[in-house]
């Protein structure tokens, strides 16, 4: 059973830096899947083999979500959203792995990619406006609206904290109280449960992150008559 969500256990230290167990873990995951990518997409060709094709469905899924909620083009925002929704899958479920933490059943994990939000928001809004009409979007729809638009953007980065937080740790703990109480198997169903609802907030955290790039890009631009 996971102990304290608020409790970080040091793995071991570099010098005066304590590497923590969910730093590791995070470390270790983002390996996995750096080197997975790597190998995975050598020798893609115009014939695609069927491990290519898998792959082509996976980034073709993201492209049409990003297009489906935010009304763009996918291209510029496939990099983020896709990582994000990657790394918080395979975070959520790597508690499949024997004596393993999901890292996103810590705080600073869930502070941390919702801070990647919140400074993509700016960057995203800063290059489709400017930054005078960035900041102009904080007066909309009246000038009013001013001190609530900034304490909305601070609470939505801070709802994303609590949203995965919240779901991954009590489905971790709960599953890890019901093992030590009744054995192995009977909590299997539980775990099934508790990987299936990992797998919906990367989704959820994912969708929510193209709500809110989308609500401060500007309106497309229309084409040019050839």
């Amino acid at each position: 059973m996971m102990g304290s969500p608020l409790t970080l256990t040091v793995a071991f230290q570099i010098g005066p830096v304590a590497i923590t167990t969910p730093v590791l873990a995070t470390w270790a995951i983002m390996v996995v899947l750096a080197v997975g990518s790597c190998l995975l997409t050598r020798h893609m060709s115009l014939h695609p083999s069927t491990r290519q094709a898998a792959l082509e469905v996976v980034v073709e899924a993201i492209e049409a979500q990003i297009r489906d909620t935010m009304r763009v083009e996918p291209a510029p925002y496939v990099p983020l959203i896709g990582t994000l929704f990657l790394f918080i899958f395979a975070a959520n479920w790597s508690s499949l792995v024997p004596g393993v933490e999901p890292p996103t059943a810590h705080l600073e994990t869930d502070a941390a990619l919702a801070l990647i939000v919140f400074f993509a928001v700016i960057w995203f809004g800063v290059r489709s406006r400017g930054l005078r009409g960035y900041f102009a979007t904080f007066a909309e729809p009246s000038i009013l609206m001013v001190p609530l638009n900034i304490v909305e953007t601070m609470t939505r980065t801070f709802s994303l904290v609590v949203r995965l937080f919240g779901n991954v740790m009590s489905g971790v703990f709960v599953v890890g109280i019901v093992l030590s109480l009744v054995g192995l198997l009977v909590p299997v169903p539980l775990m099934a449960l508790d990987l299936l609802t990992g797998a919906v907030q990367a989704y959820i955290f994912s969708v929510l992150a193209m709500v809110f790039i989308a609500g401060v890009l500007g309106e497309p631009k229309p084409e040019k008559e050839k």
